[in-house]
């Protein structure tokens, strides 16, 4: 996915005088709007069939129009969410919401290919730090032991806005024409956008005298920074997300299209088919994310083995499923191969966050994220349209699915060296401590 959970320190309690309801108000705006930033992101798919021959597209140019929003979101998703903290988030999520609806509007009365192409690249722009600030701000607003839920929930918005985007996307392309899609999720960001600022004030969310104790915390992460990248584990595990993404990111952009081609649907039956997909990734990572939870409690190398059989696993059941001829069993083998591809997710955030200091779990996350935008969506879709483009889409499918093997073998790498890792980061946080001079015993 295009962000990065970002936490506040731990000893900060800054939801202390925001009304609960005022706090529900706030989550409800923020995740419409993250509905919005992945419905404008994923309505594309669904039009691909129609942009295709229109404009006489190849679907390398299709997939360019994909991996462009991610290639942004993966280069600015850092910059900006650092800009927010200093410029402030209601102002910033608000200028952000415009300036992704405005573009998803460019899309809409684009002329050509080139203007559909920089329209998608302000999309980009708009969308690049949204999830980051976005969970910073739900996360401000309500007391610490809600955190892990409320940041779940909101995470969840990502999923929902993809089956959206995708499914009615393809209905309104079906009935109105392609440039209602487009139009459609602009109207309804740009509605958001004009009510989250009557609503979301920086003053509730952010009171001037939390401030010092923000800028402490701020200061006492400088330290911990190094652990981003001080073990072997700890950056393949971001490569092999990576690769994974590559994989569920490619997929999932080119499934209207391939329902389109290969199963002679509509465009409106291609996304509403393409969005139970979407919902099987979803559905998957909370599933796998139990089961991995539940299988690994007493092992600390099980959660990265359960990552390889999740990779190993997607890349079987795909692999099956086209050899398949087109038909319910072809269907049934994708749905359970999407149930395993974002498998991976919940292991991967585990061991990122066991390699790394807790007061810079929120910057590990970005890092994260630049990863799977860079290595995966990015790259993914454009490389899947290319590769289509000479062999077929079908061909291009049963070629993705081998990314999950790379991806395995690099969760091969970590489960060699991951206890020594730990170890090595253990070790480092307690330095400090150690060091510390003892306080003279009172007389």
């Amino acid at each position: 996915m295009a962000f990065h959970p970002t936490t506040t320190h731990d000893e900060i309690d800054t939801s202390i005088g925001i009304p609960r309801r005022y706090a529900w108000a706030v989550f409800a705006l923020t995740f419409g709007l993250l509905i919005s930033d992945y419905m404008s992101r994923q309505v594309l798919n669904a039009v691909f069939p129609i942009l295709k021959g229109e404009w006489a597209l190849s679907d390398g140019q299709l997939g360019l129009l994909s991996g462009i929003v991610a290639l942004m979101v993966g280069l600015l998703t850092i910059p900006l969410s650092m800009l927010a903290d200093r410029f402030g988030r209601v102002k910033s999520l608000t200028l952000m919401a415009l300036l992704w609806s405005l573009a998803t509007l460019g899309c809409a009365l684009a002329e050509n290919y080139q203007e559909m192409l920089l329209a998608r690249f302000m999309v980009g722009v708009g969308e690049a730090a949204y999830g980051s600030v976005g969970i910073a701000v739900v996360v401000s607003v309500f007391p610490r032991s809600m955190r892990a839920t409320l940041a779940s929930a909101f995470m969840a918005g990502a999923m929902f806005g993809s089956v959206l985007g995708i499914s009615i996307g393809g209905v309104v392309a079906a009935k109105l024409g392609w440039r209602w899609s487009f139009a459609s999720m602009a109207l309804f960001g740009l509605l958001l956008a004009a009510l989250f600022p009557l609503v979301v004030k920086e003053a509730k969310i952010a009171p001037q005298r939390l401030a010092s104790a923000a800028n402490k915390a701020q200061a006492a992460v400088r330290q911990p920074l190094r652990t981003l990248y001080s073990t072997r584990s700890v950056l393949a595990a971001y490569l092999a997300s990576g690769l994974q993404t590559f994989v569920a990111g490619s997929m999932i952009v080119w499934m209207p299209s391939y329902f389109n081609r290969y199963y002679a649907m509509g465009e409106g039956q291609a996304g509403a088919l393409a969005g139970v997909m979407v919902l099987c990734c979803g559905a998957g990572a909370i599933l796998c994310g139990m089961l991995s939870d539940r299988l690994c409690r007493q092992s600390a190398l099980r959660k990265i083995e359960i990552s390889m059989v999740f990779c190993l696993g997607s890349c079987l059941l795909m692999s099956l499923a086209l050899i398949q001829a087109a038909g319910p069993l072809q269907l049934t083998l994708i749905g359970l191969a999407m149930l395993m591809v974002t498998g991976i997710n919940g292991p991967t955030i585990a061991t990122i966050a066991n390699l790394t200091h807790y007061k810079v779990h929120g910057t590990a996350f970005a890092a994260l994220t630049l990863v799977n935008n860079m290595v995966g969506l990015a790259p993914g879709p454009f490389l899947t349209g290319r590769v289509s483009d000479v062999i077929g889409l079908h061909g291009a499918f049963q070629l993705v699915p081998m990314m999950s093997i790379a991806a395995a073998a690099v969760f091969f790498y970590i489960r060699c060296h991951y206890l020594d890792d730990i170890a090595r980061v253990q070790r480092a946080q307690a330095e400090p401590a150690a060091a510390k001079p003892l306080m003279p015993a009172s007389s």
